[in-house]
């Protein structure tokens, strides 16, 4: 089984450049010899976690990101139950390709990566009251599996971002990420 995006619904205007946009990007992003996301089961039950468990994400990123132009992704230290994300993507000329707002949640005595992304002009992809929501299905020391995401350490003051994406044609790809701390 391959997650899906719950992105624009069905027939709309965004629909039609969400899923171009997302066929264009995964055939920007190199197969991979090694996979780096996990998909649950369906019904799958996630595991306990807490943000304490993700305290070493709080911070400033920055690497290469699609077609090997320029990416950021800020974490905040955890406000109640939740931590506050940023992804940029840069295009090659250095302005903004899309970011991405990014809450990772307490749910449930579990953890689920909610976000939703936007366009440079701040046009929303997804619709008003959507998103896309990654459940945790696995959690280590430096690494937590989400379904069809996963941040990890990757060595010394470094991250790793790996996500998987469907396209349109049904074709599944994952983006990887490798970020170095800004701090």
């Amino acid at each position: 089984m391959t997650a899906r995006y719950s992105g624009p619904r069905k027939g709309s205007t965004m629909d039609r450049f969400f899923y171009a946009f997302i066929a264009g990007l995964t055939l920007l992003a190199a197969p991979l010899a090694a996979q780096e996301t996990r998909i649950g089961e369906d019904d799958f039950e996630s595991p306990p976690a807490t943000l304490a468990d993700l305290d070493w994400l709080v911070g400033q990123w920055h690497g290469t990101g699609i077609s090997g132009a320029p990416a950021t992704e800020s974490w905040l230290p955890p406000t109640g139950p939740t931590m506050v994300g940023t992804f940029v993507q840069q295009r090659a000329d250095g302005g903004i390709q899309f970011t991405e707002h990014m809450y990772l949640m307490e749910e449930d005595g579990s953890l689920v990566l909610r976000l939703k992304h936007f366009d440079a002009d701040l046009t929303g992809w997804e619709e008003k009251d959507d998103m896309l929501a990654f459940r945790l299905l696995g959690i280590e020391p430096c690494a937590a599996y989400f379904n069809a995401l996963t941040l990890r350490c990757d060595g010394e003051g470094k991250i790793m971002v790996a996500v998987r994406m469907q396209s349109a044609d049904e074709s599944v790809r994952e983006l990887v990420f490798r970020f170095k701390s800004l701090n």
